[in-house]
């Protein structure tokens, strides 16, 4: 059945609370980042296969939308 605990419910180690914000932010940028590389490659490869840029066209778009959405992102 049900315990009543009289003590604190966290019993294990104390969390550092700093490396864990680190973690994060890293995870969000990484997320946030990765995101608008594989946007930039959808729409380069929409470029390259459905329109006459071609190979090299698609590859200057993801270049350039590469460029420009992590310098947006900043």
């Amino acid at each position: 059945m049900s315990e009543h605990h009289s003590g604190p419910v966290e019993t294990g180690a104390k969390m550092d609370y700093s490396e864990h914000e680190k973690t994060y932010d890293s995870f969000i940028n990484a997320t946030k980042y990765g995101t608008a590389i594989l946007v930039a490659l959808m729409i380069a490869m929409a470029a390259g296969f459905f329109t006459a840029a071609g190979f090299f066209g698609g590859l200057i778009a993801f270049i350039v939308l590469s460029v420009v959405g992590v310098i947006m992102l900043r």
